[in-house]
């Protein structure tokens, strides 16, 4: 597992919580899919076991106690002489799964690490890390493969008045060579918690079990109506469930906040000529693109009926276009 720390001045600002717009209620069907086979709750994401309770009181207590909560808490979980935690990034897991399997990925090390911490009254922080996009693939699915981790906090009791100390050490599973140049976002525990069960939905739907997969996509969404990457995955079941139009709904509201969203596009486009609407770009309103691709079609066509229909379709959008583009003209004015 590779692990790395840095102990960073930082000044931390505090600001008030936004609660979250509620997604609407058209983007969910339930009645489409099977009741899910466990229960799904947010608390349970950094619930602490007994078992994880015993390990702070007595084998974690004395690194605490020699050498700080931050470094203790650190040393406790990823020193290679006590709990023996190994990196691994297939699975997601919540924090006592992590802990018992005594492996996970970056997300489930974050969490069970969080969960240790506010169990310690550590003060806890969330970054998401941008950096250069990793993908991987299982069969006919690509993942895009994102980076989160956290910092720990110190406490100050001075009377009675708890407050912050200005020293807080980052915990990152990736290289510092890795994270020269990236940019990290704060986000809230509730992004945590949609992050995690958006990854359990993606796990859920590659192993072929749709019904799960929805249930955990949705919760994902309630948890955080603001994370997009929920309402692609739950496109993406709605898709492979054959649920096409509700599957469009979820793809169009992501684009409708972020036009230039690729991912999205790339799960809508394909959708739509699937549907046979005319070509997949015209239903995306980008008609060069349309015209490009249906082009390159034609050229790489290995029989007249295909060049046929793509000529068809080719001709279609030329017909059309010039209305869509008077029409655009007169509602700039």
């Amino acid at each position: 597992m590779r692990r790395w720390t840095r102990l960073l001045p930082v000044l931390a600002l505090a600001a008030c919580a936004q609660a979250p717009v509620a997604p609407p209620p058209s983007l969910f069907s339930d009645q489409l899919f099977r009741a899910p086979s466990q229960t799904i709750r947010a608390q349970d994401v950094f619930a602490m076991s007994p078992a994880m309770q015993a390990f702070l009181d007595h084998d974690m207590a004395p690194h605490l106690l020699a050498k700080g909560r931050q470094q203790g808490l650190f040393e406790a979980l990823y020193s290679k002489d006590l709990l023996k935690l190994e990196y691994d990034s297939e699975i997601t897991r919540n924090a006592s799964e992590a802990f018992d399997a005594r492996t996970g990925n970056c997300l489930s090390l974050v969490i069970m690490t969080a969960a240790f911490a506010k169990a310690a009254n550590l003060p806890v922080r969330y970054q998401i890390v941008h950096v250069d996009d990793t993908w991987s693939r299982k069969g006919d699915i690509y993942f895009s493969v994102g980076h989160v981790d956290l910092t720990l906090g110190r406490m100050l009791a001075v009377g009675n008045i708890r407050t912050h100390e200005s020293d807080e050490m980052m915990i990152d599973f990736l290289p510092p060579k890795d994270l020269r140049g990236a940019h990290l976002k704060t986000i809230d525990e509730h992004t945590i918690i949609a992050m995690y069960m958006n990854n359990r939905a993606v796990e859920e739907f590659t192993e072929g079990r749709l019904d799960d997969a929805y249930w955990w996509a949705r919760e994902a969404v309630q948890q955080d109506p603001k994370f997009m990457s929920s309402y692609n995955t739950l496109g993406v079941i709605y898709k492979l469930h054959g649920n096409y139009p509700n599957a469009e709904r979820a793809f169009r509201y992501v684009l409708e906040r972020e036009p230039g969203n690729t991912r999205v596009m790339a799960n809508l486009a394909p959708m739509l000529e699937t549907m046979g609407q005319a070509a997949a770009y015209v239903g995306l309103g980008d008609y060069e693109q349309a015209r490009k691709h249906l082009t390159i079609a034609i050229d790489t066509s290995t029989t007249r009926k295909e060049r046929d229909i793509y000529g068809a379709k080719l001709e279609w959008i030329a017909s059309r276009q010039p209305v869509v583009k008077q029409k655009s003209a007169t509602l700039d004015n």
